[in-house]
């Protein structure tokens, strides 16, 4: 049985700014996965960098109000709402609360640095 605690995960500043702690990682840990799961934060006032995943992704949203941003659609998200993100679509997620955005991030197939592409401009 594994039971992994958050705290002991490491966190670090994603590709797309955000506040990263992976949770379940198939390379990571010696488990049988297809995907990865991740526990984001994007703080007050900050949004992430818009990136596109060769992947697909779900967002599951914990806590604060946020705005979703995926290709050419805009809504706001908030606590309990979950989020599909197809694979190669232009993404980023804005807080528009007063609390950071939390939420639980999962990339099937596992996520891996070759398949994201980040935007500065």
């Amino acid at each position: 049985m594994l039971v992994q605690k958050l705290k002991a995960c490491e966190e670090f500043v994603a590709g797309d700014g955000t506040l990263l702690r992976e949770i379940l990682h198939p390379d990571k840990q010696s488990l049988e996965l297809r995907y990865s799961l991740a526990h984001a934060v994007v703080p007050v006032g900050q949004t992430s960098t818009p990136h596109t995943l060769a992947t697909s992704e779900v967002y599951y949203l914990i806590s604060g109000t946020g705005e979703m941003h995926i290709d050419d659609e805009t809504q706001v998200v908030e606590p309990e709402d979950t989020v599909y993100i197809p694979p190669n679509a232009k993404q980023y997620i804005r807080n528009c609360g007063d609390e950071p955005l939390v939420f639980v991030c999962i990339v099937d197939p596992a996520w891996h640095q070759e398949n994201e592409t980040i935007y500065t401009d």
